[in-house]
């Protein structure tokens, strides 16, 4: 198994087991009697964390899939060519057994005295050689066959793994989804404006306006899709997640970053929360694996899309995000 491969067979697992967590967590979050409106939005914040890692763990399943499906493509592609070879071999083979020995063209008589002795002779070695050669070949051409028949087995039996872990992470999707959307609606009932709610600035900061070339490219983009759904799996134009977002606007500036939150942490050099400028990277929850990611935009605020109940939008750091970040990464 290649470095790839296996990098790939890890994130599965993990992919599968954050999905199965994700749901144990989101169905145990039973209602408070009474609760109080900071109880309230605690608990909305907890099922915003939870409901980012499971979408980081679903666009990661989405992203095996795919993997999945081109690996059985690729090699049953392999395989119908080595079918292929085969046969046409296999009909060589048979056509010079018949020719030498059967065959109208010419016999074995016509072969051993139709011609001169050392023509006779000639013929009889290069029979012997391309039936010694033949069966080479036939044996590599049914190994072959055999091999690509084992690979395209275990590749099967991988895409079906991969798309049972796509279905989890679907069905864990609504469940988050839904268990959000009830907590959102306790924590208006309680407080009509929530904590953690957008500051709703869309217009450019004196930090963010300093920014010049590629990365107010990546800043008027972001800006640009402000108020769009937040959609899981989304990657544009009409609707985005978090990482989606991110991966969309810094290809404004010739920058091809990876789908995903566990890989776009590596994608780029670490910085500390004080040395942030615009454009960087900021991610939030988990340092070594963090399941949501925005962009800083300068003076302490951010673009992102959080979850499935907000619009895109750009946010105060220091009314909730702040609490949770846990690195940055500048690209490029």
């Amino acid at each position: 198994m290649t470095r790839t491969s296996r990098s790939r067979a890890l994130r599965r697992g993990a992919t599968v087991g954050t999905v199965t967590l994700g749901a144990i967590v989101l169905s145990s979050g039973l209602a408070m009697a009474e609760p109080t409106q900071e109880e309230a939005q605690e608990r909305y914040e907890e099922l915003q964390q939870e409901l980012s890692e499971l979408n980081e763990a679903y666009n990661q399943a989405q992203e095996d899939h795919a993997a999945a499906e081109a690996e059985v493509e690729e090699i049953e592609g392999q395989l119908e060519t080595a079918e292929e070879e085969l046969d046409a071999v296999s009909g060589q083979a048979a056509n010079i057994a018949q020719s030498a020995y059967v065959g109208a063209s010419y016999s074995t008589f016509g072969v051993l005295f139709g011609v001169s002795p050392d023509d006779a002779l000639q013929n009889i070695a290069d029979l012997d050689f391309l039936s010694v050669g033949q069966e080479i070949v036939l044996e590599d051409y049914v190994g072959a066959v055999e091999r690509f028949e084992g690979l395209k087995g275990q590749a099967e039996e991988a895409e079906a793994t991969a798309a049972e872990a796509l279905e989890a992470a679907e069905s864990a999707q609504e469940e988050g989804e839904t268990a959000l959307e009830e907590q959102e609606e306790l924590v208006s009932e309680l407080a009509p404006e929530p904590a953690a709610a957008s500051s709703g600035g869309s217009a450019e900061t004196a930090e963010a306006a300093a920014a010049s070339g590629d990365v107010q490219a990546v800043l008027d983009f972001a800006r640009a899709q402000i108020g769009k759904p937040y959609v899981w799996g989304g990657t544009g134009p009409d609707s985005y997640d978090c990482s989606g977002l991110v991966q969309a606007a810094w290809a404004q500036a010739g920058v091809s970053l990876p789908r995903t939150t566990y890989d776009q942490v590596n994608a780029g050099t670490p910085v500390s929360r004080d040395e942030l400028q615009p454009g960087d990277l900021l991610f939030f929850y988990s340092e070594s694996a963090p399941s949501h990611v925005g962009i800083y935009s300068g003076d302490g605020m951010m673009i992102h899309g959080s979850n499935p109940s907000k619009p895109l939008e750009e946010v105060d750091l220091a009314s909730y995000w702040d609490s949770v970040f846990t690195g940055a990464v500048r690209v490029g």
